[in-house]
């Protein structure tokens, strides 16, 4: 995974529920091929919801965008998700504290989280 895939993976292992939800059930199918990968994915997940920088990162609307999807995800129990996922993983260390990375705060979009209109379910247009 690049750079790059990886901070968009965590966005999402962040922030989306269902991504959260994907990595809970590939879990439970078995272990992770690419456990290490996702331990770190994860504790980038896990930065990006603790405290904003004060300074260094890249834009006020990448900052507002970050702390708009922090207080979104705390309906959705996102923080407390990601924390048991990293025991089900068996992740070694203490869990990222302080505040997110600077150079993480992107304006990164997320998936549109929506339920499908019931035209959708049944096929039609």
């Amino acid at each position: 995974m690049t750079e790059r895939e990886r901070l968009q993976a965590a966005y999402e292992l962040a922030f989306f529920p269902p991504r959260l939800h994907t990595i809970w059930n590939r879990l439970q199918r078995g272990p992770l091929s690419d456990r290490d990968e996702w331990a770190r994915v994860l504790d980038m997940a896990i930065a990006l919801h603790l405290a904003l920088p004060e300074r260094g990162f890249s834009s006020p609307s990448a900052l507002h965008r970050l702390a708009h999807y922090q207080a979104q995800s705390r309906a959705y129990g996102m923080p407390r998700g990601l924390y048991r996922l990293r025991t089900a993983l068996g992740v070694a260390g203490t869990p990222p504290h302080g505040s997110v990375p600077a150079a993480w705060v992107r304006d990164i979009g997320l998936p549109e989280f929506r339920r499908p209109l019931a035209n959708q379910r049944k096929g039609t247009p």
